[in-house]
């Protein structure tokens, strides 16, 4: 999504799919169970599979051909677990801040 040349409105979707994936309002809401996680499991897919297809085949095969080398494939791996640790603290800190001991 970084190459200038992917179209606007592919960026523009894949922001609203990861806005949709972290928001607290779903279609259908989470504590149903089954059924409410179905819309995750079903919408996040088809949307990625369309903003997959408005990305011309150029781009897609120029960068399906880039490798990532370990420097940056390592950096990627940092920020992932900082990323988790952060979410993961995050969330122990409301616990907390709601269940004092």
């Amino acid at each position: 999504m970084g190459d200038k040349r992917t179209p606007w409105y592919a960026k523009a979707m894949l922001g609203l799919v990861l806005a949709y994936i972290i928001s607290p309002i779903d279609l259908i809401p989470d504590f149903i169970p089954v059924i409410g996680l179905l819309d995750e499991v079903i919408l996040v897919p088809i949307a990625l599979a369309l903003i997959f297809k408005f990305i011309p085949s150029d781009i897609k095969q120029e960068h399906s051909l880039c490798k990532i080398d370990e420097e940056d494939k390592k950096k990627l791996m940092i920020i992932g677990v900082f990323l988790v640790m952060l979410v993961w603290t995050f969330c122990l800190l409301i616990f907390f801040s709601l269940h004092p001991f």
